[in-house]
């Protein structure tokens, strides 16, 4: 795969990772431009989850270059981190907190989003009913679903996402395609690894498997 020049969006030159002593990945290059969705296939253990810790910036890769809007992701710092949002495979949400807590936490820590407040986000991942409940007492789905309404409460370009869909069940799994698909539409950028299949229907999507 080669990349080309681009003057906005974020560019892989040529990646390699190691991990204990092994090649996991090496020589990838790709070009994830506004609206398009990048999904990372491969085994466990192929590299997948250290490709998204390269693109959030985590880690430095051991070959190659990250760059966003045409500038190296590690000079950037700070100003590359306010552009993506991550989720890891772990919820992360505040047990001893209510769902609108945490997503009034999660919006003080980042830049608000203005287009959602916290009622409107949680509406559109069917918790509204569950507002003013503790996490610990909502069911694992839920969680889930509250987990990736902190997408929607804070504004960032770049949502990398590592198995998002887990715990979902099929409503679950639509919702969040809603939401992925709403976020390319209106310009905004998606990496992510599942073992479910991801349906985006027209977005532009990069497919790369790692153990090929």
């Amino acid at each position: 795969m080669t990349a080309e020049v681009m003057d906005h969006g974020l560019e892989a030159r040529g990646l390699g990772c190691v991990r204990n002593d092994r090649q996991l990945f090496a020589d990838l290059s790709f070009c994830l431009c506004p609206g398009q969705a990048l999904i990372l296939e491969g085994r466990n253990g192929s590299g997948k989850t250290s490709l998204l810790r390269i693109l959030c910036g985590m880690r430095q890769p051991d070959d190659g270059q990250l760059c966003w809007n045409g500038e190296d992701i590690f000079r950037l710092g700070p100003e590359y981190h306010a552009q993506i949002a991550y989720v890891g495979h772990r919820d992360g949400v505040k047990q001893d907190l209510t769902a609108t807590e945490n997503l009034r936490l999660a919006r003080g820590l980042g830049a608000p989003n203005p287009a959602f407040g916290i009622d409107a986000a949680l509406d559109q991942v069917e918790l509204w009913e569950h507002a003013d409940s503790l996490a610990r007492n909502l069911s694992a789905g839920q969680q889930r679903r509250l987990a990736l309404a902190r997408l929607l409460v804070t504004w960032a370009k770049l949502w990398i996402l590592d198995e998002p869909f887990t715990s979902l069940d099929s409503l679950g799994i639509g919702i969040v395609e809603s939401l992925f698909a709403n976020h390319l539409a209106g310009g905004g950028m998606l990496a992510v690894t599942s073992h479910h299949p991801v349906s985006l229907n027209d977005a532009d999507i990069i497919r790369i498997n790692l153990s090929t």
